[in-house]
């Protein structure tokens, strides 16, 4: 192709982007006034129908005048706009964003903490050896657990019972804060 040729473009446009959705026209025929986007049909509607199930409580005081009022409402939606927007995609949009999750998305799914893990706490404890020299010795008494019984009556501890082992820095603080309560 040499540079001496114009290019040639060519477009199409789908009718939904030449107008926008609206009910009542087809072809070069039109419904009278029309044609309505969906919010003068949903005013249509809902105003009618409110105008015709309560007309026995108006028309005596107002006469014509709710459905004067009616009609301009409807014209009045004709154009309106909402930042730029339809009220249906607002309203829409509004719907949309209640709905997503707090958190947000991630790859299309709601994004979530990690799933919470049971903590057993447990833990061992192992006598310390006479070399190591950081252990620290203390007099612990072993409690064991009483049995309530009418047979016999729950044994008293002796002296016996008292143990010495060696305890380590953990166990040293913790009896010392028990010790102080």
């Amino acid at each position: 192709m040499s540079a001496a040729e114009p290019v040639r473009t060519a477009r199409f446009y789908t009718s939904a982007r030449r107008l926008p959705w609206v009910i009542g026209k087809f072809a070069d025929w039109k419904i009278w006034f029309g044609p309505y986007n969906a919010v003068q049909i949903g005013v249509m509607s809902i105003g009618g129908l409110a105008l015709v199930r309560t007309a026995s409580y108006w028309w005596s005081l107002l006469g014509p005048v709710p459905v004067v009022l009616w009609v301009v409402a409807i014209f009045v939606c004709r154009r309106h706009k909402i930042a730029g927007r339809t009220p249906v995609g607002a309203a829409l949009g509004v719907g949309l964003r209640l709905l997503q999750p707090a958190g947000g998305r991630i790859g299309g799914r709601a994004a979530r903490g990690p799933r919470p893990q049971a903590f057993s706490g447990a833990f061992t404890l192992q006598a310390l050896t006479k070399a190591e020299p950081s252990a620290v010795t203390e007099r612990v008494t072993v409690a064991r657990p009483q049995r309530r019984t009418a047979r016999r009556p729950a044994p008293r501890q002796s002296a016996s019972a008292a143990v010495r082992r060696p305890l380590s820095p953990v166990q040293a603080a913790l009896l010392a804060a028990k010790e102080q309560n």
